[in-house]
């Protein structure tokens, strides 16, 4: 039985013949995406503005979600979230804070408990809790330390594994994929909210992964090939990953596209922006990220294999002068 491949096992295509205009691309991009967050902004949702939550359980079977939305907002306060929480009978209704002081927040509550109890008679519904906009600040400010936190750290795990040029290109590789998605959401004005937080760090999680293949061929290469112009190693590195990086991008488009189509609306905003982050990963795992290590000037002349006595990996090597090891 013949395997699938989506990629021939001998590609050669010079994919860095195009790097000046990726990246000119990519610049660009990424420069529109901090315009529209800085114009238009984000739609934040509750978990960074504030609100109030209650959950409600029905003793019998639980409506349709668009149903239960509906009467909510028919309560006038404004635009609810509905998530399912714990059972299939029990819901999460959050909805905004409203403008006042906390006695205007417990009217807005009863309100919101009153509505529900005439909306769905054999509902029960909790006590109401408040995210006051200063736990919401704290929120965001933590969301953001979190993200800035692990790009950071990727950057430092990949310059001590590799060298510094390479942490570079995985800083700038991070930077371009987060700032995209960034600019993804306020172009569509989707909830950006925790989940949208979890899901940035999603994708930088999985750019990790995809990078370290990449890398870790050049590094191979680099100690293999030490006579090879930076240009064609690189391309080398690429088209040797090429397979292992698209069947992997399919395999996570294929479910993302499922869920984005069959999922449930609370978690349409995390997979749409995991599925952008898949999109413009694959395409930073070979125009992005390969052609920082061209400008940093990455070589044999930079990259120094760590030795021991003459000794690599515990073993007494010794090179023929085309680098081969024997």
């Amino acid at each position: 039985m013949r395997l699938l491949k989506l990629v021939p096992d001998d590609t050669n295509i010079d994919f860095l013949r195009w790097r000046k205009l990726a990246s000119a691309m990519s610049i660009i991009l990424v420069i529109i995406s901090i315009a529209l967050v800085a114009v238009k902004g984000l739609n934040l949702g509750i978990d960074f503005v504030g609100g109030q939550s209650v959950r409600v359980e029905f003793t019998q079977a639980m409506p349709p979600i668009d149903e239960i939305r509906e009467k909510v907002g028919d309560i006038g306060l404004g635009e609810a979230t509905i998530q399912q929480f714990g059972s299939d009978k029990s819901v999460s209704i959050r909805t905004a804070l409203p403008d006042g002081d906390k006695a205007a927040a417990e009217r807005a509550g009863q309100q919101l408990v009153a509505g529900i109890q005439k909306a769905f008679p054999t509902a029960k519904a909790g006590s109401v809790e408040t995210v006051s906009g200063k736990v919401s600040e704290e929120l965001l400010r933590t969301g953001a330390i979190s993200l800035a936190l692990a790009m950071l750290g990727i950057s430092i795990y990949i310059w001590i594994r590799f060298e510094w040029q390479f942490g570079v290109g995985a800083l700038g590789r991070l930077f371009h994929e987060v700032a995209l998605t960034f600019g993804f959401f306020a172009v569509t004005q989707i909830q950006f909210d925790l989940n949208s937080v979890a899901a940035l760090l999603t994708i930088v999680g999985y750019s990790l992964n995809d990078t370290i293949v990449v890398y870790d061929r050049i590094r191979e290469n680099l100690k293999k090939y030490r006579k090879m112009d930076i240009v064609p190693l690189l391309n080398l590195s690429i088209n040797e990953t090429l397979s292992r990086t698209v069947m992997t991008s399919v395999a996570m488009l294929l479910a993302l596209g499922v869920l984005l189509i069959f999922g449930p609306d609370v978690i349409f905003g995390f997979t749409a922006a995991i599925l952008l982050g898949v999109f413009v990963g694959t395409y930073s795992s070979i125009l992005m990220s390969t052609p920082i290590l061209v400008w940093l000037k990455v070589g044999p002349h930079s990259f120094v294999p760590r030795t021991v006595a003459g000794h690599e990996g515990g073993e007494r090597v010794e090179r023929k002068d085309d680098g081969a090891v024997v």
